[in-house]
């Protein structure tokens, strides 16, 4: 590739990070500032109080933002991924499995993942609301319909989704850079008309303003902290676009019209200190609202959109991990494997962000619930971070220490802050997180059961394979491939179809997938073939929690080591797993019945794997956990 190729596509790749990765975070300008001075929390629109509330949210962004997620935690990327759930299976993998670090560290991981679903729900709901709330600006009369045209549009949203987002995908980048310039260009006309509020730069006057403000200034940075929302999505965007692109729009685009804009809005604030009822959308006066309000409107739907997506990307990382059972996904491009979609998510999704925006009625009241599950998504990665650097990079302790220690400083300080608005909506996303929480980790240990029970009972298979040659069975025409666990022993199907068929297929082959805890699997290392005589051959597939599982094409590549198949004369053998609780030894009674009602609505190992329908055959088995 040329040079001139290399620039095109960085800069492509920097507008595309624009439309994307910022929007959650570009859209902060839109409320923030209105939450911090909400009247509920007791804090009065001084001169004072507006220099230290905008030096928190500048150096907030310059330290949270540019300095820990674009500087620190997108160097710890797995294998060129990112996102908590990548960072938990880099973190896992760098640690022992006997470690006493390892089940903590599993479930700081789940717990941070989980309240991202949290968060997905919130950003959609505040970000929309707080844009259409701007017609209130305008006029009054627009309040009674305020609700019911967000619903409309995160219903619209949330319906098109089906069809992917490679059709509307392309105008997010000029949308989102309008955007941008439009708020830099706010806060410049402000920051004119009142030059003082550029003292705001000073941290000194964040640090009187913690000092002199006591516990009012602590419950302030419960607010500020919505200026920081979207943080964790460059981190999770990072393979989709690359480090470098993402730094560049940081700090050539979003940085500087969101600094730009939050002084303006200060400066604004400081000439007219009656604006605080919605300063976004009196910058610049009444003519400019409906413009803004449409422009908002775009700016919004497209942050919700990078959540939404975010969500499903998510999940199908779960399902891949073994923390949430198989679900239909379907792919929405045909060029692009990352963008898919995953109905039950979606509209799940769907019903709980309308719950939110009918529930909570306005952003002010959005606010208090959004903070904390960020904050606490925040937390988890600096914990993660640090064991990336010291059991990962193996750099010295006090290096690592320093090198987030930092920052544990101010994640602690921003979720105390947080979780004190728990009873004003902060139980929100906890209540969320907890759900996914429990969900998660029952479906990890149910599974975790059923391997016992079938590793408990396994025969060999070697053995097994030696006593069935003595006096072989009768051999039919065709292949038979077995599924087989990772550490199984004969498949069950395979038993069930000798005992009731008494033939074997001429040629057998026993398949088992193995799931990875890194992002990609190279194609060269997909597929390994072991001979084991009697035209018998274990196959092993190869797959990262971020690959497409896909059988038949692994299976095509088997030809390459000698194993050629004919998909019309192939049989897929796979045993349907029943689960029984039994009281006793295992998990609670109730996650138990919770595991075994999940197990019944999974998606079946075919559908996953893209088996044809017409080439497989269940067979029933029971398993007790």
């Amino acid at each position: 590739m040329t040079s001139e190729h290399k620039k095109s596509s960085l800069v492509g790749l920097t507008l595309a990070a624009v439309g994307i990765v910022y929007g959650d975070i570009g859209t902060s300008p839109l409320y923030t500032l209105k939450t911090v001075f909400d009247p509920t929390h007791g804090l009065s629109v001084t001169h004072n109080n507006l220099l230290g509330i905008v030096s928190l949210i500048f150096w907030g962004l310059t330290l949270i933002v540019s300095l820990k997620y674009v500087t620190l935690v997108l160097r710890a990327d797995n294998r060129g991924e990112g996102g908590i759930m990548a960072l938990m299976a880099l973190v896992l993998s760098s640690v022992s499995k006997s470690s006493r670090w390892h089940v903590p560290l599993m479930v700081i991981g789940v717990f941070g993942a989980t309240l991202f679903y949290g968060d997905s729900v919130i950003t959609p709901a505040i970000s929309v609301l707080s844009a259409i709330e701007g017609l209130e600006v305008a006029t009054p009369a627009f309040s009674p319909y305020v609700v019911w045209l967000t619903i409309a549009v995160l219903v619209g949203l949330y319906s098109v989704q089906s069809h992917g987002t490679a059709g509307i995908g392309r105008f997010f980048a000029p949308v989102m850079l309008i955007w941008f310039v439009a708020l830099a260009c706010m806060g410049v006309v402000n920051i004119i008309k009142s030059p003082a509020i550029l003292a705001a730069v000073n941290p000194l006057h964040a640090v009187a303003f913690l000092l002199e403000n006591g516990r009012i200034a602590f419950l302030s940075l419960g607010a500020v902290v919505l200026a920081l929302t979207g943080a964790e999505a460059l981190y999770a965007d990072m393979g989709h676009f690359g480090k470098k692109p993402i730094r560049m729009a940081w700090f050539l685009i979003a940085f500087p019209a969101l600094a730009l804009n939050y002084l303006g809005q200060g400066g604004l604030l400081l000439a007219h200190p009656e604006a605080i009822s919605n300063p976004f959308y009196q910058q610049l006066g009444a003519w400019s609202v409906y413009p803004l309000v449409i422009l908002s409107t775009m700016a919004t739907v497209i942050a919700s959109q990078a959540t939404i997506s975010g969500t499903f990307s998510m999940t199908k990382q779960a399902i891949a991990l073994g923390f949430l059972p198989r679900m239909r996904v379907r792919h929405t491009s045909e060029s692009e494997i990352g963008q898919i979609y995953i109905p039950a998510v979606n509209w799940l999704q769907l019903a709980v962000v309308l719950m939110a925006v009918v529930g909570f009625g306005s952003s002010e009241k959005l606010a208090a619930a959004y903070g904390i599950a960020v904050t606490a998504t925040m937390l988890a990665t600096t914990i993660l971070t640090f064991f990336v650097i010291r059991y990962r990079w193996k750099m010295n302790l006090l290096l690592c220490w320093a090198a987030t220690g930092f920052f544990l400083i101010i994640d602690v300080s921003l979720f105390s802050a947080s979780a004190l608005k728990l009873f004003h909506g902060g139980w929100f996303p906890l209540l969320l997180g907890s759900i996914l929480f429990i969900i998660m980790l029952t479906w990890k240990r149910g599974r975790q059961l059923v391997f016992e029970n079938l590793e408990k009972h396994a025969i060999p298979l070697d053995d097994f394979l030696s006593s069935l040659f003595i006096a072989p069975p009768l051999r039919v025409p065709g292949t038979a491939i077995f599924l087989r666990g990772e550490t199984d022993g004969v498949p069950h199907a395979l038993l069930h179809n000798l005992l009731h068929n008494k033939v074997l297929h001429e040629r057998v082959i026993f398949l088992t997938v193995f799931m990875h805890e890194e992002p990609w699997v190279a194609p060269s290392e997909r597929v390994r073939v072991v001979d084991l005589g009697h035209q018998c051959y274990q196959v092993n597939v190869h797959y990262g929690f971020k690959d497409e599982p896909d059988i038949p094409a692994a299976l095509a590549q088997c030809a390459q080591q000698g194993l050629d198949f004919e998909m019309m004369e192939t049989s897929f053998f796979i045993a349907r797993q029943t689960i029984i609780s039994t009281p006793g030894a295992g998990m609670m009674p109730w996650r138990e019945h919770l595991f075994v009602t999940m197990s019944r609505n999974a998606r079946t190992a075919a559908d996953y794997y893209q088996i044809p329908s017409n080439r497989v055959i269940e067979l029933g088995t029971q398993v007790e956990i």
